[in-house]
């Protein structure tokens, strides 16, 4: 999100809690905890500003019937998992958990508490739920992608670089347990795009960088960053390396392009974390969590930075321009 959005998205909650102070719903305080995969950085305080205001338009104010315990946990699978209980430990009404890593923690502390998850990957691929209209037990929530996804991100590097002849896949093996699922459907694409595929799980900042170099030089390598939590808190030293090995690099989320990234494909986050706050007030309304359908997101947005593509001397085809949703310049 850029900074003017997200100030301007600042002042449009404040407008809305004037509005609705008046009519806060009655009772007692009601405690929420919020467990994000990522970092406590511009883009997740950009989520939290989502949060409050579809709060405070169903009529949940902060400091007044409703307390919101946010914690970051930065792809650290450890802190999920000292967070997870720790916030389970204060009883709260509901737990929103983004991303399969911090709601795997809030899983493994608790089957009773209400749980509503945003931005998971194919909860029924992932053994989280058996179907998505009757999820049953104490988990609903929204979800991001369907793993064959991965193989239209190979098909658009390829798009944008057609002499692509290698490709890494980096992803943190804490933070997404699910990544086989995504090699998989690259894997069955890779021969009709003659790209071999390099299968890259990272852990730190060196092994991401011994990745990227891995697909450099003359072997016109590329790069997809897979969505996890680990990776999406790394992205700046991911940008930062793909510009140094001068990479083709596809990622999952607008952020990535927005902080110069070459190009991007994925839901809207934006949108997600919009409507996460309605499941919150139904249940906190009496609504159980295995009654509610697991939503399914409703935009997907292609962005490309053109300015990163000009650096890394490729010429974006007419065709991907038109179908962009976006041009970063």
């Amino acid at each position: 999100m850029r900074r003017r959005e997200f100030i301007a998205l600042f002042g449009g909650v404040a407008v809305a809690w004037s509005h609705t102070a008046r009519a806060q719903k009655p009772g007692r305080v009601r405690l929420v905890g919020v467990l994000f995969g990522g970092a406590d950085d511009l883009e997740g305080q950009a989520r939290v500003a989502l949060l409050r205001q579809g709060f405070s338009q169903l009529g949940w104010i902060e400091g007044g019937n409703i307390h919101v315990d946010y914690r970051w946990v930065g792809g650290d699978a450890a802190r999920a998992k000292a967070d997870a209980a720790e916030l389970v430990s204060q009883k709260p009404d509901v737990i929103i958990a983004n991303t399969t890593l911090s709601l795997a923690a809030v899983r493994n502390e608790t089957s009773t508490i209400p749980i509503v998850f945003v931005n998971v990957g194919d909860p029924i691929a992932q053994g989280i739920v058996s179907s998505l209209a009757h999820p049953g037990g104490n988990i609903t929530g929204f979800t991001s992608f369907e793993f064959g996804i991965s193989a239209k991100w190979l098909e658009l590097i390829k798009e944008i670089a057609p002499k692509l002849g290698r490709v890494a896949f980096i992803f943190n093996p804490e933070a997404a347990p699910f990544a086989e699922k995504f090699v998989s459907s690259i894997e069955r694409a890779a021969p009709s795009f003659g790209v071999d595929l390099i299968v890259s799980p990272t852990r730190d900042a060196a092994e991401i960088d011994r990745a990227l170099a891995t697909v450099s030089g003359e072997l016109k390598g590329g790069l997809i960053v897979e969505p996890d939590a680990f990776t999406s808190a790394n992205r700046a030293l991911i940008i930062s390396l793909a510009a140094r090995y001068r990479l083709p690099a596809i990622y999952p989320y607008r952020f990535y392009a927005a902080d110069g990234g070459l190009l991007s494909y994925g839901n809207d986050i934006n949108e997600t974390w919009r409507r996460a706050p309605s499941y919150v007030d139904k249940i906190l309304g009496g609504a159980s969590p295995g009654d509610l359908p697991i939503q399914q997101p409703t935009k997907f947005e292609l962005i490309i930075n053109l300015k990163t593509a000009k650096a890394l001397g490729l010429t974006i085809p007419p065709q991907l321009l038109d179908r962009a949703d976006e041009l970063i310049e």
